[in-house]
C-alpha cells in the first residue's frame, strides 16, 4: 500500500549521487539521478495525489556537512518525508585524503540528523544505506570502512522506526546479473541503470509497486 498521501512533500538528501547535477538556481530542480526518477515514477502511477519532491543532495557531502546545513536546507521547507543517503564519503575520505570519519562519529552524527528532524517536524524518515562495488579493485579494502557505518544505519532505522532502503545487498545482488562496473563505474556513483535500482527500491520500499 501506497504510503505517500495528498499532497505531502518528500525531501531526499544526501551527497553527489542524490544531487546528479541538480541546478542550484531552481529551487525545485531534482538532477539526473533517482530523485528524478522516483518524480517520474510516481507521478505517473499515481498523478492524482500531487506529491511534491524536493532535492537538496550536494556532492561531496558527509554527515558532518550535513549537520551544518540542516536548517536551511531540511527543518525550514517543512517537509513530510525525509530520505536520508549518506555515508559513501565519510568512507571514501579516509582512502583518498587520509581524513577519516570514525563509525562512532558517523552514527552519532546521523543520529542528530534524526534527533533534530523529530524535535522540529512531524515528518517520517527514510533512510537509504550506503553501498559500494568492487570496481575498480582498490574498493574491495572500503567494505572493513563502510560495513560497519551500514549496521549503523540499519541500527538507526530500526531505534527510530524509519523505513530503510537496503542498497548495499540489492546492488551486491544487482551484480550477480551484470558485472559491477554496469550498475556503477567506479564502484559509487550510479549508472543510469544504477540510478533505476534505487528509485525502484526506495518505491518499493514506500509500497509502491512498479509491475
Amino acid at each position: 500500500m501506497n504510503r505517500l498521501q495528498q499532497g505531502d512533500v518528500v525531501l531526499f538528501q544526501g551527497d553527489s549521487i542524490t544531487d546528479c547535477g541538480r541546478d542550484r538556481n531552481f529551487s525545485g530542480s531534482l538532477g539526473n539521478g533517482y530523485p528524478l526518477l522516483i518524480d517520474s515514477l510516481f507521478g505517473m502511477k499515481f498523478p492524482e495525489l500531487n506529491v511534491t519532491f524536493l532535492n537538496r543532495g550536494i556532492s561531496g557531502n558527509r554527515v558532518v556537512d550535513l549537520n551544518g546545513r540542516w536548517q536551511e536546507d531540511c527543518l525550514d521547507l517543512r517537509p513530510d518525508w525525509v530520505s536520508i543517503y549518506i555515508g559513501i564519503n565519510d568512507t571514501w575520505r579516509r582512502y583518498d585524503s587520509g581524513d577519516p570519519t570514525s563509525t562512532e562519529d558517523f552514527k552519532s552524527g546521523y543520529r542528530k540528523l534524526i534527533e533534530r528532524t523529530k524535535e522540529a517536524l512531524d515528518a517520517k524518515l527514510v533512510l537509504v544505506e550506503p553501498f559500494v562495488l568492487p570496481h575498480p579493485e582498490d574498493r574491495r579494502v572500503w567494505r572493513e570502512d563502510l560495513d560497519p557505518k551500514i549496521t549503523a544505519v540499519r541500527e538507526l532505522a530500526v531505534e527510530y522506526g524509519a523505513l530503510l532502503v537496503p542498497l548495499d545487498g540489492l546492488f551486491a545482488a544487482a551484480s550477480v546479473r551484470r558485472e559491477a562496473a554496469f550498475w556503477a563505474p567506479d564502484g559509487v556513483h550510479p549508472s543510469p541503470a544504477g540510478h533505476g535500482l534505487i528509485a525502484k527500491a526506495w518505491l518499493e520500499t514506500m509500497g509502491v509497486r512498479l509491475d
